[in-house]
């Protein structure tokens, strides 16, 4: 969706899903724990989910006309979505060529008519839009210009986002990077900034809040396909992640679809 002014957004516990937010002219202004910000045109700003939230237009400025959209995104996209820190849940790209701004603008106004639209496949060529944005961003993000992922981790990274249900194996992972178990864990961390179980454990509960908000599943089913055998554990460790409860976050999800 798109708009020229917004008004005073906060969310102390976020959306269930990222939040992805463009400014074309004017300024926003974000305020984090600890500092704020105001953006300045051609920056983009990215929400994960569960991260607090807090913005709105920015009194300086004479307006902010902005393109946002909300969106859960395929496993294979995580890697794009590690753009420079900001706080905690909340980062910040800016697009300096003039070429990649164009088209990143109009992919993003393709993408809001899709979702708008009618047409059966409407939501696939969204999806599809949205994808190349995020490459666009992916392709001038410093921190992937500075350190590519080691292809054995992102074979890793990949088979974890893939796979969430399955039991965890160190052993079954260093096999399919081709490295001991120890070197593996020393490369992941360093590359990824967390173990390889807590990098799992994101995934499922990613993949939960997706289930939650988007099927009918009941809480014991999500539990059980994310690999997570035991639905009091789950319910602890989304709690933990989310601030909230998955029967509360999928009331929230109601309430806010309405």
């Amino acid at each position: 969706m798109n708009g020229r002014t917004i008004r005073h957004t906060r969310r102390t516990a976020g959306s269930h899903d990222w939040l992805l937010i463009y400014t074309l002219r004017g300024a926003g202004l974000y305020r984090f724990k600890g500092g704020e910000f105001a953006s300045r045109p051609h920056d983009l700003t990215l929400y994960r989910p569960g991260a607090f939230q807090d913005y709105q237009w920015s009194p300086a400025a004479a307006g902010w006309d902005l393109l946002y959209i909300h969106f859960l995104p395929r496993p294979g996209w995580l890697e794009w979505l590690n753009w420079p820190r900001v706080a905690d849940g909340l980062m910040r790209l800016h697009l300096e060529d003039a070429a990649i701004r164009r088209r990143v603008i109009r992919r993003l106004e393709e993408m809001i008519q899709w979702f708008r639209g009618s047409q059966s496949r409407r939501r696939d060529f969204g999806v599809n839009a949205l994808e190349e944005v995020l490459l666009w961003c992916d392709s001038v993000n410093p921190r992937q210009a500075d350190s590519q992922t080691d292809a054995r981790v992102r074979r890793v990274m990949e088979t974890l986002s893939q796979e969430p249900e399955q039991p965890f194996s160190e052993d079954r992972l260093a096999r399919l990077a081709g490295l001991s178990g120890s070197r593996l864990r020393h490369l992941f961390a360093a590359q990824t900034g967390r173990s390889m179980r807590d990098f799992q454990e994101e995934r499922r509960l990613e993949q939960a809040r997706q289930l939650l908000a988007l099927s009918s599943r009941t809480i014991s089913e999500i539990s059980e396909s994310t690999g997570f055998s035991n639905p009091f554990y789950f319910s602890l460790r989304f709690k933990k992640h989310t601030g909230e409860s998955p029967r509360a976050f999928r009331q929230r999800v109601i309430r806010e679809a309405h």
